[in-house]
């Protein structure tokens, strides 16, 4: 069979396509504004979630800060949070024993904790990280 040069082009546009998506970890506002809506979320980012090829994933520790906030009522969520997170087509990225080990081996630009380890699990699980964060550009971690 001989492949014509519009059956070779749309093989290689699916091509590229199919290898052309990311591994994102979105920060804790990233997501709440992805959630409310809000207009603070840069619009490069909104199209990289709502981007179907890539995969985006929220870290235990950004639920764990999320929930944190909220039984400070310094932050309102719905009781059906993780839920909604679920809906929406996010992954969980559970925190292992070697993202936490990492944390130690991180310059301190950054204090908090919560930062610190997403910057780990970045590192680590090969992530681009979506931040507004000033800090987190310092260390050797992909943002977009």
């Amino acid at each position: 069979m001989q492949m014509t040069l519009m059956n070779f082009l749309l093989i290689w546009l699916n091509l590229l396509v199919y290898f052309n998506y990311m591994n994102l970890l979105l920060d804790t506002h990233i997501i709440l504004w992805w959630l409310d809506n809000n207009n603070k979320l840069l619009d490069k980012y909104f199209s990289a979630i709502a981007d179907s090829n890539n995969i985006c994933y929220i870290s235990s520790a950004v639920i764990w800060e999320i929930s944190i906030k909220s039984a400070l009522g310094k932050l309102e969520i719905p009781d059906n949070f993780t839920d909604i997170l679920q809906q929406e087509g996010f992954s969980e990225l559970p925190v292992s024993w070697n993202h936490a080990a990492m944390v130690r081996q991180l310059p301190f630009y950054h204090k908090d904790p919560f930062d610190r380890l997403i910057i780990a699990q970045a590192i680590i699980e090969d992530l681009t990280l979506l931040t507004v964060d000033k800090v987190i550009p310092e260390y050797e971690v992909k943002i977009l």
